[in-house]
């Protein structure tokens, strides 16, 4: 179980050094950092930040990955221009700092970003993928927003939404083996769940010896152990895209 004074491990992990290939854009009231690819297209994916928010280098990487997979996507500031925390944040506070934060209040940017998508962008395919407390706000939007097609959660904090879970499009569930924040039993139990309520296609992955934030916040090649898993997590999220936009 997570240690009760550092209620999450998302700064277990390595910061990238990466500049990013988009630009960032004013979105109705958040700003968004946005990457095109070359040929256009009408698929885009919205990318959920984890507590680092949205100028984390991490997640603008996966965010240009998939651009380089045919995808408009577009990581916005789900803070709403809140500070993000800081590793260097006293980790007692942490529970207070994340209730002015909540995942499952992301409704009103989701829409101001589905606009911009579809009138700027002429995107009519839009899925949604996030991680940690993203992959908590994608299980959130999976459950309400008729305007998704389709959901990644990656190692979204399950206790958030432990009693809903009749999905209304297909969501593919991303988890680590190790992870201390999220414990396998909580997997198991979602599962479950999802077996008894869910009526749209879904998937529950847990990929082995893995930590929370694997997906986004391990460099493969400083962890050669790590290396087909980290890539075999992102190439699953690219498949479960690729299938359902």
């Amino acid at each position: 179980m997570a240690n009760e004074s550092r209620p999450c491990p998302c700064d277990i992990g390595d910061k990238f050094d990466y500049g990013g290939r988009g630009q960032e854009v004013q979105v109705g009231h958040i700003k968004a950092y946005v990457c095109k690819p070359p040929a256009s297209t009408d698929k885009a994916v919205i990318v959920i930040h984890d507590i680092f928010g949205w100028q984390l280098p991490n997640t603008r990487y996966i965010a240009d990955m998939l651009t380089a997979n045919g995808y408009i996507a577009i990581c916005p500031d789900f803070f709403v221009g809140q500070e993000a925390w800081k590793p260097s944040n006293d980790w007692a506070s942490f529970n207070d700092w994340v209730k002015t934060r909540d995942a499952g209040k992301t409704d009103k940017e989701v829409d101001v970003v589905l606009k911009y998508l579809k009138d700027q962008c002429g995107a009519k395919k839009i899925g949604v993928i996030g991680f940690c407390w993203g992959g908590a706000a994608v299980q959130h939007l999976m459950l309400k927003n008729p305007h998704l097609k389709t959901g990644v959660s990656l190692y979204g904090v399950i206790s958030r939404f432990e009693d809903k879970h009749s999905l209304l499009h297909p969501t593919f569930f991303v988890f680590g083996e190790k992870d201390d924040i999220i414990p396998l039993e909580q997997v198991t139990l979602l599962e479950q769940k999802l077996k008894q309520n869910c009526k749209v296609d879904y998937e529950v992955k847990i990929y082995p010896g893995q930590t929370h934030g694997f997906v986004h916040r391990k460099r493969e090649d400083i962890n050669p152990q790590d290396k087909p898993y980290i890539e075999e997590g992102r190439k699953d999220m690219i498949n479960w895209l690729n299938k359902y936009l």
